[in-house]
Parts: C-alpha cells; structure tokens; sequence
C-alpha cells in the first residue's frame, strides 16, 4: 500500500504468519515488540529451529534502550543453540531524522551491541545493519539482502549477471522479485541507489500497464507462452531493458544507447542467461 496509508494499520498485537510465495517460497512471521518469545511457554526450537533471518526493527525515532536490551537477550540466546541465523536490524523510519543523526543512531546500536556481545563472551557475531523507512527504496534495499543470504545459488546467479553483462554492453543488471520489487541478485558492480530506484519503479510502470493491456494466461499453464519484454530510453541518453524471466522474476539492465543498437545480440544473450537460469534453479530443487 502507499506509505501515506500506513498510517492508519493497527499495531501488531499477535504473531502473524505470512506465506510468500514466489521463485522460492518462505513464511514471514511478525512479533508484536512487547512479545517475549524466549518465555518458556513457547517452544524456543519451534520458533527458530528452520529461522533463516531474523529482522529485529528498531524506531530510530523513540527510545530504543529496552528493545536494544531484548535484541542482546535474543542474539545471545540464538548463538548458544542456532549460531547459523543471519541476524539483521533494521534501524527504521529514519526519514524524519537528519543524515548526521541517522548515522549516529546507528553507531551509537552498533557500538551498544558488540560491548554486550563480546561482555558476554561472543566476539565474532555477524550482524548486519540498515538504515530504513519506508518512504523511499530502502527498505526494499535491506530486505534484498537479507533475501540473498538465503539463496544458495546466490553466487552462481551473480556469476551468469557478471557473464551477460560482460557479453553484452550492459552497465548495471537486477534480477528482480516483481511482487515484491526485492532483487535477488545483481552483477558485481557497485550498487547505486538510483540506478536501483529507477529500476524499482521502471516494474511499476510495466505492472500498472499490464494490468491494463496485459495478454492473458492459461491457468492451467505454469507461465505465459511469451515473455513480457520492454525497453525504455531515459533523457540522460541510457537505456532500461526488461525481459520476463518467468512469472515470478524478471531481468532489469541499465545500458548505454549504442549497446541497445545491437538489440538481437543482447535479446539472445539474455536468452542464453535465462536457459542457464532455469537450469540452476532445477538443480536447487
């Protein structure tokens, strides 16, 4: 939903579970922040025995002592039976606080932290921290990432990006979640903010206009017979280009115009990527 409506949600009271189900399928489990779920009236390896992450999400705008406190109680107890959960915090609606304090806050939670880690004998736990909100690209940003640490062929999809775009003229290449505007993976290069952003909202625009003039599919089909493709020419003189990679993913390259002129070159390499692609995902079944 638009951020402005967000407004109105209720607080979590319950947990709540969420099935997601896309290129891979996971539950996305919400704990209300006054729940503590190491109470041993709940079942401690039921809760995180399959966990994957764990997201911890702090308001960078009201007192986060306590929940900071919990997040150490919880770390701590996770490393003593479960030390391969990857560990992220979100430090979150950071939109109404200034650049400065934005990076202070999250010094200031770093720093809080690996003090309580290392007094409790834990010196090399890996935890990741974001800056988020949800009035801009950040918060699909960091939950990219946590997503990609979940993929197993994660290095091999970065080694196909790194091969296409290598072949093919392409600057920056995302392989993106459509439903979720999360990327999957990208080549090696350098993530810019505003390449990501333009890219993000690029999947808008195709998903508002295939709602409208989109082609229909055969439910009895697993996927379209024919790959949604499209190319858009920015006025900085790059190019974005879009191929369906299937019903869930879709192929998002940043390019410059003299490398589109060669357009079936890149068609069939993209084409090349997509067989290789469907081809490791067979092999992680």
């Amino acid at each position: 939903m638009p951020p402005t409506e967000t407004l109105f949600l209720e607080s979590t009271t319950r947990i709540q579970k969420d099935p997601i189900h896309s290129f891979m399928d996971f539950q996305v489990w919400d704990f209300p922040g006054q729940l503590n779920f190491l109470d041993p009236t709940f079942d401690f390896d039921h809760i995180f025995g399959e966990l994957g992450a764990l997201i911890w999400v702090i308001d960078a705008q009201d007192e986060y002592l306590e929940p900071l406190s919990k997040l150490h109680t919880t770390i701590i107890a996770i490393q003593r039976f479960y030390p391969a959960i990857n560990i992220e915090v979100f430090v979150h609606k950071v939109d109404g606080l200034s650049d400065e304090y934005k990076l202070d806050t999250q010094r200031d939670i770093m720093q809080r932290t690996q003090d309580e880690l290392s007094d409790n004998g834990f010196d090399n736990v890996q935890v990741s921290y974001h800056l988020t909100s949800i009035y801009d690209h950040s918060i699909f940003e960091a939950f990219s990432k946590v997503i990609q640490k979940l993929i197993p062929q994660l290095g091999t999809l970065e080694n196909l990006l790194n091969i296409l775009c290598s072949n093919s003229g392409i600057e920056k290449a995302f392989l993106f979640d459509v439903l979720s505007k999360i990327y999957i993976a990208t080549d090696s290069s350098p993530v810019d903010m505003q390449s990501y952003e333009i890219c993000s909202d690029y999947i808008d625009v195709i998903v508002d206009v295939s709602e409208i003039y989109g082609y229909l599919v055969d439910p009895l089909q697993e996927e379209a017979t024919v790959e949604a493709s499209s190319i858009i020419r920015l006025q900085n003189g790059m190019v974005l280009y879009l191929r369906e990679i299937n019903k869930y993913l879709a192929l998002i390259c940043l390019m410059r115009k003299d490398s589109i002129e060669k357009q079936g070159l890149v068609d069939f390499n993209v084409q090349v990527f997509q067989n290789a692609l469907q081809r490791v995902f067979e092999v992680g079944r």
